[in-house]
């Protein structure tokens, strides 16, 4: 299996204002969510994760998720993601004329599948697939994710063998890219690289897109390995929040502004502005009333800009 060299540029997404929101207990203001969008925009973000149409009694913060849409700054350099479990989800997504792009899930293992989104993952595949060509079908795009592709909460280990698999299913159905996330963070850099490149080879042409947790801190190891494999699109939250309201254990996203500190002190780019996204860090933290997980908006300034 021949190995690429990383790429000299990744794609970076900001997810924070859905997956760094979503599992927060107090309900998040959507002007706040607003800002946190307009502060990503400000900062580079060119594609962000701005809601997810799902059902408000299982998932609250996301109640407000047609409010978010109507609020979205008008701009034509800037891909609106709209995550969706299912067909009633695309087309309430649909219906606000702002999201650009369809953010579809399925999930690696049955018993995660159910407790995601109530139905088997064979079934998560041919749900997905459906919402690739609803999109299509309204002049839109989107991408899909596989959940759990590195471990299970309920299940356990998750065969590479199977996400490979389900990765070439989806892909036949003309997503802009594939997704593997580590919902519950349990990769290591090893097992990183050698699924990135499978699945590079999977669905090649498509991209690779990445979804890292830093449930046991090897969330920005696995950012590199993953990069290094092959993967030209990663995802990353603002300060570090997150986490899965359906994963027990599921700890907060790889923090946006580590990653692209990481990334282009090793020089690849990410059209990312790390100043105005420690800023947008510090502000966060103080809506959030806490200290965020994200270490390099605590840190002082490096290197240190001349006075």
């Amino acid at each position: 299996m021949n190995t690429p060299r990383p790429s000299a540029a990744i794609e970076f997404v900001e997810v924070g204002p859905r997956d760094g929101l979503q599992n927060e207990k107090a309900l998040i203001a959507t002007a706040d969510k607003l800002a946190l969008i307009e502060r990503a925009i400000a900062a580079g973000a060119r594609r962000i994760e701005v809601t997810s149409f799902v059902n408000p009694k299982k998932v609250p913060q996301m109640a407000d998720a047609e409010d978010v849409c109507a609020g979205l700054p008008q701009r034509d350099d800037v891909t609106y993601i709209g995550l969706v479990m299912n067909l009633r989800g695309a087309e309430r997504a649909l219906a606000t004329g702002r999201i650009n792009q369809l953010g579809a899930v399925c999930v690696a293992t049955d018993r995660f599948a159910m407790a995601n989104q109530g139905q088997t993952s064979d079934e998560s595949v041919e749900a997905a697939k459906a919402i690739v060509a609803l999109a299509k079908a309204h002049g839109r795009t989107a991408q899909v994710t596989i959940g759990a592709s590195f471990g299970c909460p309920f299940e356990g280990e998750v065969s590479e063998d199977r996400v490979v698999a389900m990765a070439a299913r989806l892909a036949e159905a003309g997503p802009v890219e594939v997704a593997i996330a580590d919902t519950i963070g349990v990769g290591n850099p090893a097992h990183v690289t050698r699924l990135v490149e499978r699945v590079r080879q999977a669905i090649n042409p498509l991209p690779v897109r990445v979804h890292f947790h830093n449930t046991r801190n090897t969330g920005l190891a696995n950012v590199w390995a993953a990069v290094a494999a092959g993967a030209t699109v990663v995802d990353g939250a603002l300060g570090g929040l997150g986490g899965c309201p359906f994963a027990p254990g599921a700890a907060g996203n790889v923090p946006s502004e580590d990653v692209v500190y990481m990334l282009e002190r090793g020089g690849i780019a990410t059209g990312m502005d790390l100043a105005k996204m420690i800023e947008a860090s510090h502000w966060l933290a103080g809506v959030m009333e806490r200290k965020l997980p994200g270490m390099v908006a605590q840190a002082p300034v490096f290197p240190k800009v001349a006075d």
